[in-house]
């Protein structure tokens, strides 16, 4: 069994440059992780189970609707790993408050079957995979400070950024 925890993000100062065809908006943005975290466990299931995500501390739908599950079913593929898994969710980060909850947990989903796999993609191809759940889902794979560019997945670590202390009402 694993444990991953999913962090939340802000984003601190966000400048939308121009709709692209593809429906997505170029961007720049520094995202700055928070110490507020969802809570991801993750373990084999019996063969034939598929993949059930419970989820405790939100009514979210559990189905392939579900980021997590969509997630789950990509890097299972990816990974080489029957898709038989049983996932809870914690929820602590608020839904659409614009914290990256929903992208936080894709990641640590991608993280935690690697973990869980005892194997890792290539880098490459997790941060195609990320890109392919969500815009934010790149930033969760190394939450640090980044300067976020193209729809928020060309990231440049950002050095020397003080410690701050929010408060999110």
């Amino acid at each position: 069994m694993i444990e991953v925890r999913a962090p939340a993000k802000l984003n601190l100062g966000l400048e939308v440059l121009r709709r692209r065809p593809d429906g997505y908006h170029e961007i720049e943005t520094c995202f700055v992780p928070l110490r507020l975290f969802d809570r991801l466990t993750l373990d084999v299931a019996p063969a034939g189970s598929g993949i059930r995500l419970e989820i405790e501390g939100a009514d979210l739908p559990t189905d392939r609707t579900n980021l997590v599950v969509r997630a789950a079913e990509r890097a299972c593929e990816a990974l080489e790993l029957a898709p038989d898994l049983a996932l809870r969710l914690e929820k602590r980060i608020p839904i659409a408050a614009g914290l990256g909850g929903g992208s936080s947990d894709a990641a640590a989903t991608l993280l935690g079957l690697e973990a869980l796999a005892r194997r890792t993609l290539p880098r490459d191809m997790r941060a195609k995979l990320a890109l392919e759940l969500g815009a934010d889902v790149p930033f969760f794979l190394e939450p640090r400070p980044a300067l976020g560019r193209g729809v928020g997945e060309q990231l440049a670590s950002l050095d020397g950024i003080p410690e701050m202390h929010w408060v999110l009402v």
